[in-house]
């Protein structure tokens, strides 16, 4: 690639970034992902984690989503959209993206301290079943699931929808990993308890 300055902003603006609405959707994510990062200083002393080698079986899926979820996975392929949702539905698409972000954030204040971008278990630690936590056990994985899956239907690429769906996948695998996880580290009797009243993702559906 040539470079020209103009080409590389070009080529950043390219695939299903290229035009509006659907940069609005590529503002939120970027909007959430230096929030996130940002917030990553306010966690607690960690106690234990899951082994790096084990966080693998979700970090691989979700590193591939994501290099399939980019705009220029997209142009250098040369997709085309398989549908057209035209401005409006973009629009209507960028509300429940930002509602599945608004979630996370959500639960992540709600869980202060004890949140953390891995499997951990943080000083201190218990139990925490008000709030998101009280409709399910990871707000945080179904806002992401959410607004992954609605922006990849909104864009609407094999790549882009592909993507989104093994980022959701990760998620889900993380979301059984951390299961395990916290019933070993806080009691299979505490957590047992919580798991059997409150569904996993999925907000009023049958909890197990």
């Amino acid at each position: 690639m040539s470079q020209d300055p103009g080409q590389w902003f070009a080529f950043v603006l390219s695939g299903w970034t290229s035009t509006w609405p659907t940069q609005l959707l590529a503002i939120i994510w970027i909007l959430w992902v230096i929030s996130w990062v940002v917030a990553s200083v306010w966690s607690g002393q960690t106690k234990k984690h899951v082994m790096t080698l084990d966080s693998l079986k979700y970090r691989i899926p979700i590193l591939l989503g994501a290099i399939l979820f980019l705009p220029w996975t997209g142009r250098v392929l040369g997709e085309k959209p398989l549908w057209q949702f035209g401005s409006f539905g973009i629009y209507v698409m960028a509300i429940l993206t930002l509602a599945g972000i608004s979630f996370t954030w959500w639960a992540r204040i709600h869980l202060g301290r004890f949140w953390s971008n891995a499997i951990t278990h943080k000083e201190g630690h218990h139990v925490i079943d008000t709030g998101p936590y009280g409709l399910v056990r990871h707000p945080i994985y179904t806002g992401l699931i959410a607004g992954m899956l609605v922006t990849g239907i909104a864009i609407g690429t094999v790549t882009a929808i592909l993507g989104a769906v093994l980022i959701s996948l990760g998620m889900a695998q993380k979301a059984r990993m951390e299961e395990v996880f916290l019933s070993a580290e806080l009691g299979a009797e505490e957590y047992g308890a919580y798991r059997r009243r409150v569904p996993m993702l999925i907000p009023f559906m049958p909890a197990g």
